[in-house]
């Protein structure tokens, strides 16, 4: 039943039968488990938290519940533990492909960029078209100021989503660190030409655009 609402969406319900169940076989790891994504979805991490540490009290090579695990912590920006969850995940299951990029996402926030350009290049050695991998791994070759292959992976994203607006605004953003007004200029219009609002709110605030803010080309996007 708890399954069932859960498929509904009626989350607050499959909690309660989750419980329900819960009573007759404490040990149910399956029923924790899916009692933390139902609180998951309700926004309440750190009761889902609680929730898939039950279910690995009980099973404790259960990789789902470690990875679901390491995104409440990445959601509560406890980026360290998340990393920890995902490492578990990983010794468990060393092929899944989430749980490298994840790892990449929150080793970037810990600006541990080395780190997490070698999780991306995990995920991108067992899944090598994905895109979002390609453009995190440049934000963080970025942040190195490794410019020329920031720019490569930025490419590679685009290869496989050549609409993908970050990929492009990003590309401007470290064009315009170079001092290559005109490429930044060149990414930014198409960055703009495929999510206007958005780019635009971007540039109007970004420092990594300011060689190129007084440039009546860049007024002109931005406006």
């Amino acid at each position: 039943m708890g399954n069932l609402l859960s498929t509904a969406n009626e989350y607050e319900a499959a909690i309660a039968s989750y419980d329900q169940a819960l009573k007759f076989k404490l040990d149910d790891h399956q029923a924790w488990y899916n009692r933390g994504i139902a609180l998951d979805e309700l926004g309440r991490f750190e009761e889902a938290i609680i929730s898939y540490d039950q279910a690995l009290k009980f099973k404790p090579d259960y990789y789902l519940a470690w990875y679901n695990r390491g995104i409440e912590l990445y959601e509560l920006r406890r980026f360290e533990e998340a990393v920890i969850s995902y490492d578990q995940v990983l010794k468990l299951k060393p092929d899944y492909q989430q749980a490298w990029y994840n790892r990449g996402d929150a080793l970037g926030n810990l600006g541990r960029n080395e780190e997490a350009i070698a999780s991306y290049d995990q995920a991108l050695k067992l899944k090598p078209d994905d895109y979002q991998a390609w453009n995190n791994r440049g934000y963080a070759l970025d942040e190195l100021g490794r410019f020329e292959e920031t720019i490569a992976s930025y490419e590679q994203a685009l290869k496989f989503k050549s609409d993908y607006h970050l990929a492009w605004y990003n590309k401007a953003c470290c064009y315009a660190l170079q001092g290559n007004i005109q490429q930044a200029l060149n990414n930014l219009q198409k960055a703009i030409n495929i999510s206007p609002e958005k780019c635009r709110e971007w540039g109007k605030t970004d420092s990594d655009l300011d060689r190129i803010r007084e440039d009546e080309r860049f007024r002109a996007l931005i406006q």
